[in-house]
């Protein structure tokens, strides 16, 4: 078997001593391991710059759309209406997910490769007052484009709105204080920035908030309010939780404080994708977004030339150690490079002298 780095943004390459954590079999009833479900909830506080006066953690099995599903079906009742900002794929999905479970929803669209516009936004709260949420992506994985939430933080909160931030692919990578922004409900998931592996996500809530979801759900096992009650008692998850995922996970919060936090981590990141960026433009490589757009989480790159064959690039990547990740645009032909996770400078080093080495060979 052939063993490879994960250029992607999540799952993502992990360290030995996170996987290690996974060789041991644990009891969900054991108290042991209800302290390791509270300690994370009480690290992720920490990490979102708050207290557990006003804010609460709560893990929910599945992959990050489940507790964005979780999050939706709990905290949006019949009598409310949410607003979608979407500009990629994962803000489609918010509306799909709105679809199923029958909320009442408004979409404001912008491009792939565009941020969302302030005054846009003002005027559809102006004249649609029947709007109680808002709901958007942070880092939008579609493209990599960092959408501006402390604007629309300000937005909600001077419109009296509960605001709902997808922070998957940012929390743990890039400070977000969430008490001083004021953001009711962020969510994220354990195989993203923090650096564990797939198996549940987790919702930092406003506790004023969330108290307000009893009884919202029109799902048993996404009910977000339950699933805190039942938590908050000892530890306790309602169902079957993914016990190896979640030793794992607070292994990789210890080596995110060792690291020295998020500062430390977002720096190590935004070096890897400035060298990336830079690289890969003198490989004759166009990144999708403008600088300023572009998150340091992962890059979506246009294919140099029509002649370009992205099955074969990435073959010839993956047989030299690293698995890169294809675009998920429908405008444009791109790819996509990951540099979260368990990846440094020579990695991002080693990767760019394989893919100079490709573009010597197919273009002789």
């Amino acid at each position: 078997m052939v063993h490879y780095k994960l250029l992607t943004p999540g799952p993502l390459t992990t360290s030995a001593t996170v996987k290690e954590e996974m060789l041991f079999d644990r009891c969900t009833w054991d108290n042991e391991y209800k302290e390791i479900t509270q300690k994370i909830r009480t690290k992720l506080l920490e990490l979102a710059e708050t207290s557990k006066d006003d804010y609460t953690t709560v893990l929910m099995q599945g992959s990050g759309s489940f507790a964005v599903e979780s999050v939706m079906t709990s905290a949006i009742s019949n009598q409310d209406k949410l607003l979608i900002i979407s500009n990629g794929a994962y803000g489609e999905r918010m509306v799909k997910t709105a679809r199923y479970i029958g909320l009442n929803y408004r979409v404001y669209d912008v491009a792939y490769n565009e941020q969302p516009k302030v005054e846009e936004i003002t005027e559809i709260l102006k004249v649609d007052q029947d709007i109680t949420h808002i709901m958007m992506v942070h880092c939008e994985t579609t493209t990599g484009i960092l959408n501006p939430i402390e604007m629309m933080a300000k937005l909600s909160s001077e419109f009296g709105k509960t605001f709902i931030v997808d922070a998957m692919s940012s929390f743990g990578g890039l400070e977000i204080n969430i008490s001083e922004l004021g953001i009711d409900f962020l969510i994220s998931s354990a195989n993203k920035c923090i650096q564990g592996v797939p198996g549940f996500a987790f919702v930092i809530a406003k506790k004023e908030k969330l108290v307000t979801c009893k009884g919202n759900s029109r799902s048993l096992s996404l009910d977000l309010y339950d699933q805190w009650k039942e938590m908050d008692k000892d530890g306790k998850w309602r169902f079957t939780s993914p016990t190896h995922v979640v030793a794992a996970f607070a292994r990789a919060i210890d080596e995110l404080e060792e690291e020295g936090g998020v500062p430390a981590r977002f720096t190590r990141y935004q070096q890897n994708n400035r060298i990336l960026r830079e690289r890969m433009e003198r490989l004759g490589f166009k990144t999708y977004l403008s600088e300023e757009k572009q998150s340091p989480i992962i890059t979506a790159f246009l294919f140099p030339n029509e002649r370009f064959n992205f099955a074969e690039f990435y073959s010839f990547v993956k047989e030299r150690g690293y698995v890169l990740y294809p675009g998920k645009l429908t405008d444009e032909n791109t790819f996509r490079i990951g540099n979260i996770g368990e990846i440094y400078q020579e990695d991002i080093e080693e990767l760019c002298g394989i893919i100079e080495e490709y573009m010597g060979v197919v273009t002789k």
